[in-house]
């Protein structure tokens, strides 16, 4: 089974929950855990990681490229570009790298053949460690201003499920990034459950409203844990959103010192601090995830 950890907004407790049921369910059934966030991603924090045993470069990205012995400067480029990464410096058009999407404008409008050609360049990395409590984890990081990190998370999931039927595991657990973008639609798609993170406020809800979307398009059912519950106990429309969804609610974690400080540790909350009312809480949550979904 895969199973997708989402919340359409970030800093909401993903990669908390995502750690924290890896490291509860380890011992009943055997996990790959994904960190899609290839944008910025920390669930190896979590998890201790310190090294990577193995590394894949992923290329693909394109970027201009101007002949300076044939360019005439004329300055076509530079006015047609559509992100404004072509300047004149020192009498001569140079493409900002990192602001340029490989669009082709440039080439297609330049009145000298061959002058401008898109070049392949570096889009990022992923990588593959197992992890010290035993089972493996695949995380990737673009590169800065690099696209294509829909496909790179792509990438990760097809390594994981290499290493599924390789290793006879289980499930997959991805953590998913922040937002609707392609990164979280590479995450949602092909998987056989969502869990939906959303803290109980008026922007949380709103982002979480906008993930379940992408989960709808998907045909997958969805489950929902609100984290730092007692946070705003006035606010009741996060619950009342679920309720006419059909949304069953797994658990609410309560706002608890100890995980920031179990982060500061590299460890998950419910290692760290095991007692904690967070723990207990995360306890229960993977209790129900055993029973309603991996069951």
């Amino acid at each position: 089974m895969q199973i997708v950890i989402a919340s359409g907004k970030g800093g909401v407790g993903k990669s908390t929950v995502a750690a924290s049921l890896l490291y509860l369910l380890k011992e009943k059934y055997s996990f790959v855990a994904v960190d899609a966030d290839a944008d910025a991603p920390n669930l190896h924090l979590l998890l201790g990681v310190e090294r990577w045993e193995e590394e894949k470069e992923l290329t693909g990205a394109k970027v201009a490229r101007i002949n300076p012995d044939t360019c005439i400067r004329c300055g076509i480029c530079a006015e047609r570009c559509p992100y404004d990464c072509i300047k004149l410096i020192d009498g001569e058009y140079v493409v900002n790298k990192l602001a340029c999407e490989g669009c082709g404008v440039c080439k297609l409008v330049c009145p000298v053949k061959g002058t401008i050609t898109l070049e392949e360049v570096h889009s990022g990395v992923i990588r593959k460690t197992t992890t010290k409590y035993g089972f493996p984890l695949i995380s990737a990081q673009l590169d800065v201003g690099r696209p294509n990190s829909g496909k790179l998370v792509t990438e990760e999931k097809e390594w994981a499920k290499k290493i599924m039927k390789e290793q006879k595991l289980e499930h997959m657990i991805v953590d998913s990034a922040a937002g609707i973008g392609c990164q979280v639609i590479a995450s949602v798609g092909g998987a056989d459950v969502a869990i939906l993170i959303a803290e109980p406020t008026p922007a949380s809800l709103s982002d979480v409203k906008r993930v379940y979307k992408v989960v709808q398009h998907f045909r997958e059912p969805a489950y929902l844990i609100i984290n730092k519950a007692d946070i705003n106990p006035g606010f009741k429309a996060l619950e009342k959103w679920a309720e006419e969804e059909g949304i069953p609610i797994l658990g609410r974690v309560p706002y608890d010192r100890a995980i920031p400080e179990s982060m500061t540790m590299l460890k998950p909350v419910v290692e760290a601090f095991p007692d904690s009312k967070a723990s207990r809480a995360l306890k229960e949550i993977a209790k129900a995830v055993e029973d309603e979904i991996l069951k």
